[in-house]
């Protein structure tokens, strides 16, 4: 035993550390935020309502500020057309900004939230300052990444556009038929984008993820995500899809009848539209009420889909590039009291087990997984193979003692035992014949 000392039992964190099945990446999505709500939640709120005030504030100045100066000028006078222009361009300048600066923002949380499920993985809860040191030197990336969204729609828009304008340069925008041509061609663009936005969005899900835990440069993100997807496609979309649709539906039953309470509370507190303070003060509570309360929804809802994201980037390495290995290993060396500069980052991409360019190899259905256990099925590389020794070519080894198949004698482990010595009684010499006869056998002369 020397050599060896006694350790507690590794710290769990919020998932397993193998391969996850579907119902474990949705399940755990939800069930992540309870292992760090003070952090994740109040900082989701504060990004909310950040965007939310920011929005407001900025273009309520920016509309406040163009129209009343569009004001003083009279439509009769030359000057209006160009600053009607000068108006419409100022505003839409500034929709783009703010919508720019509130994907920043989202991006932000999206970094922070993958930095929260690399900590939960090996057992530890993060503090905000130390999920912040692991986002900050990806910001930019994330932030640019964020906003490709914004360029791929833009870009979708400069097609329609692009489309109609042709059809109108070459005159063949008066007729009805022409328009209609021109309407199908849009619907037809529309159609076609929403299933090549959908792969696109699902191929590159992990970007996130890589950009944070990995310390990835754009294009090595890019490429790290299409790679970990292939094969786990349908799986990564199936959580994404299900987490949205979930709490969209959350989001509409809990607003309409909020909506609702709040307008018939406005009516109460405001019947006649009185003008008093304290009617006005209540007015507006009711009013921002429910905003407060989809604010917090949408709050829990950017964490889930983020964590669901940050999961299935988790189970894609432990299934291609032995993850979850490499995490034990942390956990145990950690609780050993290794140093941080021992330990290295556990994350850190292993060039001889990172995922190439070669097709994946395939994976067990999830209900194999299940009936056979993790041991056999859990990497999905080799069907499960019955165990067993190799057979022997001779026969058993006998026992010293057992007769032996081989020789047909029985082996001795040790020499045969000397005979015995002769007694005293038998050294003197045997007579000739027996003078011993029965009684009355003979008759004396």
């Amino acid at each position: 035993m020397s050599g060896q000392t006694w350790t507690p039992a590794p710290k769990k964190g919020i998932i397993p550390l193998h391969p996850l099945t579907f119902g474990m990446l949705l399940g755990k999505a939800f069930a992540a935020l309870r292992h760090n709500p003070k952090v994740l939640f109040g900082f989701a709120v504060a990004i909310q309502l950040v965007v939310v005030i920011a929005t407001a504030g900025v273009m309520g100045v920016v509309l406040f500020t163009t129209f009343s100066r569009l004001e003083t000028v009279s439509p009769s006078s030359p000057d209006f057309e160009a600053v009607l222009a000068g108006t419409i361009g100022i505003n839409i300048i500034a929709g783009v900004a703010v919508g720019l600066a509130s994907i920043a923002f989202t991006a932000m949380m999206q970094g922070v939230v993958a930095a929260e499920i690399g900590y939960a993985a090996v057992g530890v809860k993060a503090t905000l300052r130390m999920l912040w040191r692991r986002m900050a030197p990806s910001f930019w990336r994330l932030a640019g990444f964020a906003s490709l969204s914004v360029v791929a729609l833009f870009g979708i828009f400069a097609i329609v556009a692009a489309v109609i304008a042709a059809f109108v340069a070459g005159g063949l925008g008066g007729s009805v038929e022409l328009i209609g041509v021109v309407v199908l061609v849009v619907i037809l663009i529309a159609l076609a984008a929403v299933p090549l936005s959908v792969w696109l969005t699902t191929k590159l899900l992990l970007v996130p993820s890589i950009l944070v835990l990995e310390r990835a440069r754009f294009r090595e993100a890019f490429v790290r995500s299409w790679r970990l997807t292939r094969g786990r496609f349908w799986v990564a979309f199936g959580v994404t899809f299900l987490i949205s649709l979930i709490m969209g539906v959350a989001m509409q039953v809990v607003s309409l009848p909020v909506t609702l309470l709040s307008s018939l509370l406005g009516s109460v507190v405001a019947p006649t539209g009185a003008e008093e303070p304290t009617a006005a003060i209540g007015f507006v509570l009711t009013l921002l009420a429910p905003q407060i309360l989809l604010l917090v929804i949408q709050a829990i809802a950017l964490v889930v889909q983020s964590t669901g994201s940050a999961l299935v980037y988790l189970d894609c390495r432990m299934r291609y590039e032995g993850l979850d290995q490499t995490l034990i290993a942390f956990v145990e060396r950690r609780d050993l009291g290794w140093t941080a500069e021992q330990l290295g980052d556990p994350f850190r991409v292993d060039p001889t087990r990172a995922v190439s360019s070669a097709p994946p190899p395939s994976q067990v259905p999830e209900h194999v997984m299940m009936t056979q256990g993790y041991a056999q099925g859990a990497y999905g590389a080799q069907p499960p193979v019955a165990q067993g020794y190799p057979a022997q070519s001779h026969p058993a080894q006998p026992w010293p003692g057992q007769p032996s198949a081989v020789q047909g004698t029985a082996p001795t482990a040790f020499p045969p035992p000397p005979p015995p010595a002769p007694s005293a009684a038998s050294s003197n010499p045997a007579p000739a014949e027996s003078a011993w006869a029965a009684p009355g056998g003979d008759d004396p002369a």
